[in-house]
């Protein structure tokens, strides 16, 4: 009965589903109103579908400037194709499309007031008026392509601009065929091999006059040009309200494969095909979370945020002509078979992002671990920043995260051996740069941890997040099967935290290597031993065996105390080590929240950290509190840098009602639902349905829960009772209930407590 039931319920959410568009709640312009001072998500409009290898933006920025759509500006200058996943990474193979009312070539030229009032944004499709040109612009994408539709005014001198950027790059135009050509090389990270990324833009209409430009003149009588700057323009005459449209591919292998690209995924669609089968497949996709009995705004921000954590890392494989994966390799310039993704940092996603993916996409993060092993078969170690190769970014071996979640979800169907060879290879070597592989390892390895004296930048960081890694190594050897002897030293070195805990002042600290603590020491003290953040954010680095840290502590009470320090403090800090106020340490500070500084990665499991110790209405308050002052769907919606949907996934999971604060282990930690109803629908074929009997906003306290009908009084639930499917109800209150949840039996795993 209670199957049926089930059934019936799921069928009913089914139907309803089929009548709501997820995507059109979704706004893409939350987190655009950002400047490198203050991020308040440091997002861009992607107009583009679930991780498609290229991404279109408006551009307000100047070529080159990472900050490429910024909400406050006033003026766009073209209609950039791109694969930035953050400002901070920059973009790589860009180019950009832009109409104009009189040849007017450069940036500067030809950029154009506009107004958010005449502007569409969505994921599927974007429109704006441009006002200088009186031309509207309407872009629709597919994974490698997309349309553009140009409605002109009255004129006998309207042109389309095409822009291939600077640092060589090059264009043809063939007026026989409608088509312009060219090929872009910038790129902003690592040292790319044989690196192009081909375009080829088809026009329906005839042009009557063309010209090129080499980046200082133009250069009459020629329709190709190879140049530091190459464009390429194309006139057209037109009457008022008339439309031009552009068809346009690329390709990082060929203009060949942009060709077939290009065929393949528009064909002889027309514009508004191409729209209702992007639109379509958000959809599919955003449906597979379908949230209900929230108020509009909640609604807007949930799917706002899912949107974010469906476009990174993006694809880089393209589909050849014998209907096989290929990619160009980031890693050796080839053109080799198998899959490839780029564009996303581990130490920001593996916290959450990830663990997303395995439990709702897990087909897509199976091609995602397949990349990975190409990776590491390609450039002999795994990424830990892929844009679209190895970057020289960030610290940590999170990949090793990455890889053992993906296996312990039940992920199968690629090259797990080659995985395992990656992540112990990266655990015991320095990569080609700092950050691949460890930098430090061979001390890390004989003393335990990497020292604070040695000039090895932020070491009290990387040892806690090395020990973590190895952690993630022990748990990923033991479902393969390998001996003891092979990977006890890696549950042994995941101790190694406990290296750097500071018996006096109950923080992590960084240590010299003669064992004596770094001194002087201010826990509030930004970077130095630290990653972005300060000893009060990277002491709860201990994912794995947090009960380890409760004891070193002092226990749960002491524990608690601490936790409580985080929000309790002013939110002082020294910005000695960077020499001014970075752009995290003043989002923290702004917020209310004392210490806690939710806009950068390390502490957001932080608030979880209560369920361990005996007092989850903690969690239960402190998650309402960030979910309702710090996100939003409005365009200063974020807190900080969104970071290829990390930030989102955690707000995805809190407002479910748990968290994966250990990736890497088969549980999630509880918090509280936001939503009446929320039904996730598996890739089994099963739904999990997480129910609620109000949504109140003073009620975000659980009295009671129920799953499957009994009564639940743990702190976490596993991942095969979600996977398994079923109801997970809650009874909420205004007033915490003080006795749930506090039994040793309820915490979630710890290393410490394995018998």
């Amino acid at each position: 009965m209670k199957k049926l039931f089930l059934l019936i319920f799921c069928l009913s959410i089914f139907l309803k589903s089929q009548e709501i568009s997820y995507v059109d709640y979704v706004n893409p312009l939350m987190g655009t109103q950002s400047v490198y001072e203050l991020s308040n998500g440091n997002t861009y409009p992607a107009i583009g579908v679930p991780w498609g290898m290229n991404y279109w933006s408006p551009q307000t920025g100047k070529m080159g400037d990472g900050w490429m759509y910024t909400y406050t500006a006033n003026k766009i200058k073209g209609f950039k194709q791109t694969h930035q996943p953050s400002p901070w990474m920059n973009d790589y193979g860009q180019f950009s499309i832009m109409p104009v009312k009189g040849l007017k070539i450069t940036e500067t030229e030809r950029e154009s007031w506009f107004s958010h009032k005449a502007e569409i944004s969505k994921p599927y499709y974007y429109s704006v008026y441009l006002a200088d040109h009186d031309i509207t612009t309407e872009i629709t994408p597919t994974e490698r392509a997309a349309q553009f539709r140009f409605t002109f005014p009255q004129t006998d001198d309207g042109w389309v601009i095409v822009d291939a950027f600077d640092r060589n790059s090059y264009v043809k135009i063939i007026p026989e065929e409608r088509k312009v050509i060219g090929y872009s090389t910038r790129y902003s990270r690592g040292n790319l091999i044989n690196f192009k990324n081909y375009f080829v833009i088809e026009f329906d209409e005839k042009f009557t006059d063309f010209k090129v430009w080499d980046g200082k003149k133009i250069q009459s009588g020629k329709s190709e040009i190879t140049a530091p700057h190459a464009i390429a323009a194309v006139q057209f005459k037109t009457k008022k309200g008339e439309t031009i449209r552009a068809k346009l591919a690329s390709s990082f292998i060929s203009f060949e494969q942009a060709e077939l690209n290009l065929e393949r995924e528009i064909g002889n669609d027309k514009f508004e095909e191409t729209k209702e089968k992007a639109k379509n497949y958000w959809n599919e996709q955003l449906s597979k979370i379908k949230v209900e009995g929230g108020t509009e705004e909640q609604i807007r921000t949930f799917y706002s945020c899912l949107y974010r954590t469906l476009l990174f890392p993006n694809k880089l494989y393209e589909i050849n002509e014998e209907e096989k994966v290929v990619h160009w390799s980031p890693y050796n310039g080839q053109i080799l078979p198998g899959y490839m993704f780029a564009g996303t940092g581990f130490w920001d996603t593996f916290r959450a992002l990830y663990p997303l993916l395995n439990l709702v996409y897990p087909s897509i993060n199976k091609e995602m671990q397949a990349g990975l092993a190409n990776a590491y078969l390609e450039g002999g170690f795994l990424p830990e920043w892929s844009s679209p190769g190895y970057a020289d970014i960030m610290i940590g071996n999170n990949s090793a995260s990455v890889v053992a979640d993906a296996y312990l979800k039940g992920l199968r169907g690629y090259d797990i051996d080659t995985l395992w060879e990656a992540v112990i290879h990266g655990a015991n070597n320095e990569g080609p740069m700092t950050a691949v592989g460890r930098a430090g390892v061979d001390y890390y390895n004989s003393l335990g941890y990497v020292p604070y004296d040695v000039k090895i930048n932020e070491n009290a960081a990387r040892t806690l997040e090395y020990a973590y890694d190895d952690f993630c190594i022990w748990q990923l050897g033991k479902a393969l099967g390998k001996p003891d002897s092979e990977i006890d030293i890696y549950r042994q070195r995941s101790l190694n935290y406990r290296n750097l805990f500071d018996p006096e002042t109950k923080w992590m600290r960084g240590k010299n290597k003669n064992g004596s603590f770094q001194s002087p020491f201010n826990p509030l003290k930004w970077g130095d031993a630290f990653t972005e953040g300060n000893s009060m954010h990277y002491t709860w680095s201990v994912f794995h065996d947090v009960q380890g840290l409760i004891d070193l502590m002092g226990g749960k009470k002491k524990f608690v105390k601490k936790l409580d320090e985080v929000f309790e403090m002013s939110p002082d800090f020294d910005e000695s080590y960077y020499g001014q106020v970075i752009h995290e340490i003043r989002e923290m500070q702004i917020v209310k929240m004392g210490q806690y500084a939710h806009g950068n990665q390390p502490i957001q499991h932080m608030i979880y950290l209560y369920n361990y110790a005996g007092e989850p209405y903690k969690t239960q308050y402190w998650i309402r509190q960030v979910i309702d002052r710090l996100y939003s769907s409005a365009p200063d919606g974020y807190c900080g840098d969104e970071d290829n949907g990390q930030t989102s996934a955690w707000y995805v999971f809190s407002a479910l009602g748990f968290y994966p604060v250990t990736p890497a282990v088969n549980q999630y930690v509880m918090g509280a639902p936001l939503f009446e109803r929320a039904t996730i629908e598996l890739e089994n074929g099963n739904y999990f349905v997480i129910q609620k009997n109000e949504n109140s906003p003073e009620k975000f306290y659980v009295n009671k829960a129920w799953y499957n009908g009994k009564e639940f009084e743990k702190n976490f639930i596993n991942f095969e009772e979600i996977t398994n499917g079923g109801v997970f109800y809650f009874e909420m209150n205004d007033k915490p209930n003080k006795k749930r949840g506090t039994d040793n039996a309820d915490v979630p795993y710890s290393l410490s407590n394995e018998k």
